[in-house]
């Protein structure tokens, strides 16, 4: 998403992301990162709760996709950062646009099964 960052203020969008961590962490992972956009603290994980984001195992290191996903993020310069105290949380990213409305949701079933940047973009044409 960082990378993309300027894609979605050229449609009018912001961005946060919301992370497990508490506040020290959250700003050494700004650091490491160099994220420009707001970045939420869950450290009770309210919110991943409230959108019924689940949670990986063991077993999900094995899973063909999560290895895939790895060598993706690897070729690509991303590194896993410091765990935090859930690691094994699962994400998830949603689009909301004026008026409380739903655009998209995409909830992980895996580690690194992330959504595609383009399809987060087309979701804030949809009306």
């Amino acid at each position: 998403m960082h990378e993309r960052g300027q894609a979605f203020c050229d449609k009018g969008a912001s961005l946060a992301a919301i992370g497990l961590g508490d506040r020290n962490y959250a700003r050494i992972f700004q650091q490491e990162t160099g994220i420009d956009f707001l970045l939420l603290i869950d450290e009770d994980r309210r919110a991943y709760k409230a959108a019924g984001l689940g949670a990986g195992n063991l077993f999900h290191m094995l899973r063909g996709d999560n290895s895939r996903s790895r060598k993706r993020a690897k070729a690509a310069g991303h590194r896993q950062h410091k765990l935090g105290r859930n690691p094994f949380q699962l994400g998830g990213s949603f689009v909301f646009g004026p008026g409380n409305s739903d655009r998209f949701a995409h909830i992980s079933k895996t580690f690194g099964d992330n959504a595609d940047p383009a399809t987060l973009l087309s979701a804030l044409d949809r009306r």
